[in-house]
């Protein structure tokens, strides 16, 4: 709840009648949080004095001097002139003197994610009462009695990701076979230990160890260490207990410690020995350090020893690791957020697969006409009702991001009829640059020679051409039409999103190499993560507009960071469980839908994207994961199929990716859902400005301007999130809201 405040010398400022005389008045925000040590309270808005929505120009609240209380409040000077948009979030404020760079950073823990934000409007009428009088605060995350609340995403911090699966804990005594151990992860900061000249001598560095519970060597609360197990009760990220988890064969761990300064920031993790009466408390038998040296990439393993307390090897600890650090220089905004808005009219949506579908298939009848992953095959799926298209992005070797499925593309080195095995040569998209990859895509009627990969390419007319690896085998293009710009593969990710209907959704796969459960990887040498993830969401977040937007990966870890380094898109995690069609990953979490549901909970991402072949072994799996609130897409060759598609839509899918959807889907008017419920909001929009501007409904009744003000803001929330603008006369519409609303707010004063 927010009040005008009422003078006190004290505690509130003093209260300003808004007249045109003063600039700005003075705000009393006030709101109930449960946050734990460390924490605050913060609000965020948007006006300068909020911070324009930034986090790290929010206004910190204070906590009530009753320690029982979960009351935060403060006052701020808001424009007198302007409606104020705003909305609470909890989070840890660091110290300019901890912080990397020298200045404050605030940490966004939770986050109020309404898709209308709280809201003082500037005709609302003024309180001027005293605290005994005062009404009741506002509750975190509960707007117009919805709650709705997310964790926060990385704005300065780095996440470190330590997993445990796989029999990760070998110790060599015989003594500790069958016995219950347990492990703590504590974060040590080097850079304090450096910062004296005396070096700790090892018993020394044992007694910390002992003490990890009530460690003085970290901030009381930052660094923050929480741990998640993937089952049904420990998915989500809580705080470790005193002596950690206690480890069971075929688990599932996850480590998650947020750090400022990766570089100096080790990782002590201790080993108890539980004893067999639960009275006695546990033993230190050992433990392990995890240095920064050690986490170099993006993700890795590191296989670190185990020293007993008597400073012997007595096992061996293997860690797998994920860094996943901000997008650099860019900020994500809390004005909005779409990353788990789901409308109940969005259920069993037609998603084009890779546009109008895959084209290089066994059975010919069963491939598109247009080549896959191109500007041409998504509009062309959007021109027969498609929802949303699905496809496939990568970047090139200079680092921009294209449509293509495969990691590796075929050139032909002479243009023939029948090619032998020695005239075609195999890379990777990623050692191509856009330029290659564009020179390759259409044959060139000027003669020009190619550089790279120790290869002297010629793509004149009578030579070089580009092969899906399908039609390698041939060495015939099964398309002709490339000639049209729209038909040619590898168009970039900005060009999609510029000239596809902005009333179809976008499904994008982040391609990802993938670790095989024997070993191998799909792709070797790949990109630095973090970086290769960046570069692909600034694109999004700059030229997507309002267009429906939801990422998914293969790769749990991609999910896990495509969630944290950004606020405002839907991620879905692609599994494919159950499968006789392809070989089973490395990841646990890729094998069963089960996992998939655990991991979605964990990452706190929208839902999964489930392989129909193991829907339709058992489509119970459906329910488990409706049940828990997930959203739920299928994939699959079995999808093209019409009564398949029909029995998924029966089963509560939300959405069904399938190829040539002009064969199998059954629209009868060929428009997305997102096109159809833009131009319902827009004619109810234009239907309530009228109003405003005759200040009579249709009934001749006069209209409660403050009212139908509310329902204006309302619905032009809904507007927005629906695309509502239709691309024709869009401009004309605006002007007319604009126009009819200045009027409305004159009349109203």
């Amino acid at each position: 709840m927010t009040e005008t405040a009422n003078k006190s010398p004290d505690t509130r400022c003093k209260c300003i009648k808004p007249t045109m005389k003063y600039l700005r008045r003075d705000q009393i925000f006030r709101v109930k949080a449960e946050t734990i040590p460390g924490e605050s309270v913060f609000v965020v808005g948007n006006c300068e004095e909020l911070g324009n929505w930034m986090s790290s120009s929010a206004v910190r609240l204070s906590k009530d001097d009753d320690p029982e209380s979960c009351l935060w409040s403060c006052c701020v000077k808001l424009p007198q002139n302007q409606d104020v948009e705003f909305r609470y979030f909890v989070g840890v404020y660091i110290e300019p003197e901890i912080a990397n760079d020298g200045a404050k950073q605030i940490i966004v823990r939770r986050w109020e994610t309404s898709i209308q934000p709280r809201n003082i409007r500037i005709d609302a009428e003024d309180v001027n009462i005293g605290e005994e009088e005062m009404g009741k605060p506002d509750i975190f995350g509960s707007v117009q009695s919805i709650t709705s609340i997310e964790r926060g995403w990385l704005t300065s911090e780095t996440v470190i990701q330590l997993k445990l699966f796989n029999n990760p804990l070998q110790l060599w005594k015989k003594r500790y076979e069958g016995k219950k151990i347990s492990l703590k992860v504590t974060p040590v900061n080097l850079a304090r230990n450096r910062s004296s000249e005396t070096v700790l001598p090892f018993s020394e560095n044992i007694d910390e160890s002992m003490d990890t519970h009530d460690q003085v060597d970290a901030p009381e609360v930052w660094p923050l260490t929480e741990i998640a197990v993937m089952n049904e009760e420990k998915r989500k990220f809580h705080l470790q207990e005193q002596f950690g988890h206690i480890y069971s064969e075929g688990e599932f761990v996850l480590f998650q410690i947020c750090v400022l300064q990766l570089e100096s920031m080790a990782y002590l993790v201790d080993f108890y020995l539980h004893n067999s009466t639960e009275e006695d408390p546990p033993t230190l038998i050992g433990f392990s350090y995890i240095l920064p040296s050690v986490l170099r990439k993006s993700e890795g393993q590191a296989i670190v020893p185990v020293t007993s307390t008597n400073h012997r090897p007595i096992g061996q600890l293997t860690v797998e690791y994920l860094v996943v650090q901000p997008i650099e220089n860019f900020s994500c905004s809390m004005e909005e957020t779409f990353s788990r808005m789901w409308k109940p009219s969005w259920q069993g949506l037609d998603v084009g697969h890779r546009g109008l579908g895959t084209s290089f298939k066994l059975e010919v009848q069963l491939c598109s006409d247009i080549r896959e992953n191109t500007i041409a095959s998504l509009k062309t799926a959007a021109l027969h009702g498609a929802d949303l298209v699905e496809f496939d992005v990568q970047l090139s070797k200079d680092l921009v991001p294209v449509l293509y499925h495969d990691f590796h593309v075929c050139i032909a080195m002479k243009r023939k009829q029948n090619l032998d095995i020695n005239d075609k040569l195999q890379l990777p998209v990623k050692e191509l640059t856009l330029e290659q990859l564009q020179l390759l895509k259409a044959i060139s009627s000027t003669s020009k020679i190619l550089h790279f990969c120790e290869y002297e390419i010629d793509s004149s007319e009578e030579s070089c051409g580009v092969y899906h690896l399908k039609e390698s085998t041939t060495g015939i293009s099964k398309f002709n039409n490339e000639d049209h710009e729209d038909h040619q593969p590898f168009p970039t990710l900005q060009k999609v999103l510029e000239v596809v209907d902005p009333h179809v959704g976008f499904n994008i796969e982040i391609k990802w190499t993938m670790q095989l459960q024997d070993g191998s990887y799909e792709l070797y040498n790949p990109f630095d993560l973090n970086m290769y993830l960046d570069i692909m969401l600034k694109v999004v977040l700059q030229h997507a507009g309002h267009r429906k937007i939801v990422f998914s990966c293969f790769h749990p870890d991609v999910c896990t960071m495509i969630r944290l380094k950004q606020n405002k898109y839907p991620v879905m995690f692609l599994t494919q469980g159950v499968t006789k069609k392809y070989a089973p990953y490395h990841d646990p979490r890729t094998h069963s839908i089960p996992m998939a549901v655990h991991h979605a909970h964990n990452a706190c991402i929208l839902g999964i994207n489930v392989h129909t072949e193991d829907v339709l072994r058992d489509s119970t799996q459906v329910k488990l994961a409706l049940d828990s609130g997930l959203i739920v897409f299928c994939w699959g060759d079995d999808n093209n199929c019409s009564s398949t598609i029909k029995h998924l839509k029966n089963l509560g899918l939300h959405g069904i990716i399938y190829d040539k959807i002009d064969k199998f889907g059954t629209k009868e008017v060929k428009e997305s859902i997102f096109l159809v419920e833009a131009r319902e909001a827009q004619n109810n929009l234009l239907n309530v400005v009228q109003k405003m501007g005759s200040g009579h409904s249709s009934t001749g009744v006069p209209v409660d301007v403050g009212t139908t003000r509310q329902t204006l803001s309302t619905l032009s929330v809904s507007a927005h999130n629906t695309s509502a603008v239709i691309s024709d006369g869009g401009g004309a519409f605006e002007s007319t809201i604009k126009e009819i609303g200045k009027d409305s707010q004159c009349k109203s004063k």
